[in-house]
């Protein structure tokens, strides 16, 4: 029992340091491998070495495969170019298996020291970031080590010996085993590595390791299927198509498992690097080989699982991929577009307002109040989905883009809420009693309006971009929206005076209309402030005197 406790603790230490390194390195460079992701799709040749590239920083072709298939999701790659970028990932993970298999034990003590070191004294900084890197490479060259030395004493069992005879001779036994140890480990990569230690320690024999590191190929497929199982469809046909690749592959190079012995063992004597040359030659050889097919099979997956049309109307939360947690940066991402397209609702609500304040819309009104349970709706997506990324994935400036978006999604609700009680009002006030607003009345709230709705938009661009010159803009509309909106309740006083009679009428409305609308603005302004505030540009006097002003 102690030996299966101490091969267990090995196999769990060297998967928690795959992901030190995958979540260390996306703190680091997570921005940059999106942009390197996105820019070599160009054709599939660079869209393969970017794969290769990035698979070998983050230590994982399944993160690299949520990655990309993200991006489809987005529209921001075509599928044909996503799945090239897959065929390098698998080539990266396996010229990693290749570099830990190599005797490197002499630098665990190094980078655990130097990581520790690092982390602890600069954490939040790049350097602590690198440090966690350096934990997690060390931590895995140590698990390797602990996995061979609990293998022998444990493997050297009649019972566990008489059960790994069985797997002999039983490709397909050896390939659903490797699948189900990827999908537990969520990295092929340990198992790969975890197979050869074993092989070099005579605990399986070398064409039952063969038949593992398959098995391990078709299981880092099907982990990423499975991520993303609830993803919209363009995400999922990424993740299905790269498993048709990997299908194929081991179904073509299952037969020459003996081939590969026969012909490799008198040139390479160490079990070890037989198991890693292999995983590395299966994947360069399905990676060559099929990245002509890349097109063939983007249309055989399109036609499997065709995108469903749906009317512009649906609003449901469309960018809120459940994959994409695993990669926070990306996570961030998907939040601010689905953020953006909740400000949409809210624009078409504003648009539609003043549409039912000059026609007395019935039907359109009750339309816009189901369009703020939308907004609430896409608001409490939006919260969850961000309660579910990881902040300690974060970097600095990510971590203030997390609470940027809360910020603004909290924005947009209050501004749906307010938008429907106006047009509740405006039907009880106004349709209902069969009342209007004076010419004059009439043509204040339009330039109201008209402003109001120009910021909203200058905000989704503040929110967007995070220009500081736009957000000083925004935040000087809030000064001269509140000036306006007291000249209009000026003249609507002087109207009520000379006893204008549907000034009199609707003097009530009129003035809560414009205070609401005072406020819809007070709430699109404040999308200014942590972007100002960032950037230093945000003094406390000003934003004293802004809250005072609120008060007022």
């Amino acid at each position: 029992m102690k030996h299966l406790l101490n091969l267990l603790a090995a196999i769990a230490l060297l998967v928690w340091g795959t992901h030190l390194v995958r979540t260390g390195v996306l703190r680091v460079f997570g921005a940059n491998l999106r942009k390197i992701l996105v820019h070599s799709m160009r054709n599939r040749f660079t869209a393969a070495l970017s794969g290769i590239g990035v698979t070998a920083l983050v230590q994982s072709s399944t993160a690299t495969s949520l990655m990309t298939s993200s991006f489809v999701g987005q529209g921001l790659v075509a599928l044909p170019a996503a799945l090239a970028v897959m065929r390098g990932a698998d080539v990266g993970t396996a010229l990693m298996s290749v570099l830990f298999s190599a005797d490197l034990s002499w630098l665990s003590p190094l980078f655990i020291f130097v990581g520790v070191v690092l982390f602890i004294s600069r954490g939040s900084t790049v350097a602590g970031r690198v440090g966690r890197v350096l934990i997690g490479l060390g931590l895995m060259l140590l698990a390797l080590q602990l996995v061979v030395e609990a293998t022998g004493p444990l493997f050297s069992s009649p019972a566990v010996l008489e059960l790994l005879a069985s797997l002999a001779s039983d490709v397909l036994l050896e390939v659903t085993i490797g699948a189900v140890l990827a999908i537990a480990a969520y990295s092929s990569l340990a198992v790969v590595l975890l197979v050869a230690a074993m092989a070099s320690s005579n605990v399986v024999p070398l064409d039952v390791a063969l038949g593992l590191v398959l098995g391990a190929n078709l299981g880092s497929g099907l982990l990423a299927v499975l991520t993303t199982a609830k993803s919209a469809v363009p995400v999922r046909q990424v993740t299905v198509g790269n498993l048709v690749f990997k299908l194929l592959g081991v179904a073509i190079a299952a037969p020459f498992v003996g081939l590969y012995l026969r012909e490799a063992r008198p040139y390479i004597s160490d079990a070890t690097q037989l198991v890693v040359l292999f995983h590395l030659g299966f994947n360069l050889v399905v990676s060559i080989g099929f990245i002509g097919l890349t097109g063939w099979v983007a249309r055989l997956v399109t036609r499997l699982l065709p995108v469903p049309t749906e009317s512009p109307a649906m609003q449901r939360p469309r960018h809120l991929d459940p994959s994409a947690l695993s990669t926070p940066t990306l996570a961030i991402s998907n939040a601010a577009r689905e953020a953006l397209h909740q400000a949409d609702v809210v624009e078409t609500m504003l648009i539609g307002m003043l549409k039912v304040i000059r026609d007395n819309d019935l039907r359109l009104a009750a339309e816009l109040r189901k369009l703020d349970d939308t907004v609430d709706e896409l608001y409490s997506a939006i919260k969850y989905y961000m309660t579910k990324i990881s902040r300690e994935a974060l970097g600095e400036e990510e971590s203030r883009r997390w609470t940027d978006i809360i910020s603004f999604t909290i924005n947009m609700e209050q501004i749906g809420d307010i938008i429907e009680r106006v047009i509740i009002d405006i039907e009880d006030k106004k349709i209902k009693k069969q009342r209007s607003f004076s010419a004059a009345g009439m043509r204040e709230i339009v330039e109201l309006h008209e402003r109001l709705l120009a910021n909203l938009r200058l905000g989704m661009s503040v929110f967007l971009n995070a220009n500081v010159r736009d957000a000083q803009r925004l935040l000087e509309e809030k000064a001269r929206f509140r000036d306006l909106e007291r000249a209009y309740a000026g003249t609507h006083l002087e109207r009520l005076s000379e006893q204008t009679a549907s000034s009199i009428e609707t003097s009530s409305l009129h003035i809560d209309l414009i205070s609401e609308l005072k406020r819809i603005n007070s709430h699109i302004c404040s999308i200014a402030y942590p972007i100002l505030d960032s950037a230093g540009a945000l003094s406390r006097t000003r934003m004293r005197e802004s809250r005072l002003a609120e008060i007022e």
